[in-house]
């Protein structure tokens, strides 16, 4: 068994839209490499930053997250079912595609900036956590032209009372 500690650059892409790992990014590796009968088992911790945007008020998000990932890499030689297993080449092995694969799966779907975040206003994008009493008068289209006529009917009172 060996255990490894490396500090490597995020590649590029490492992330989804809305959330990732700024590209360059110091990435700190925990490695753990364990040689079993079909090859070598690697465990890694990897600790990142994380950058994004609240999917609710857009805000820019920067927190720290740590992944776990654990892969078996087979030998060379070894006969396996699986066409996309992961194999060794000589003593080399390539733990991009892992972590990938780790990191992307846990960023979440839908970054916020705290939990009960409300966004913005749909009307006119007001941030609601800075107006917390914001809030329009909405008149139902369906009885825009009844809230008019109202409107001219209270008009009308007030011309015969000045009468």
């Amino acid at each position: 068994m060996v255990t490894l500690h490396r500090t490597v650059p995020a590649p590029a892409n490492l992330g989804t839209d809305v959330s990732g790992v700024p590209e360059g990014a110091d990435i700190d590796l925990t490695i753990r490499c364990e040689s079993v009968v079909e090859g070598v088992l690697v465990t890694v911790v990897a600790r990142m930053p994380v950058h994004g945007e609240c999917v609710r008020c857009l805000d820019p998000i920067a927190e720290a997250q740590q992944v776990d990932v654990l892969e078996l890499y087979y030998y060379p030689d070894q006969a396996v079912d699986d066409e996309e297993a992961a194999r060794l080449e000589g003593d080399l092995l390539d733990l991009e595609p892992a972590l990938r694969d780790a990191v992307v799966l846990a960023l979440p779907l839908q970054p916020r900036c705290r939990e009960d975040c409300p966004g913005l206003c749909p009307e006119c994008g007001a941030r609601l956590a800075d107006e917390p009493g914001h809030q329009h008068e909405a008149v139902d289209p369906r009885w825009a032209v009844l809230h008019q006529l109202s409107g001219r009917a209270d008009a009308a009172d007030e011309t015969k009372e000045e009468d």
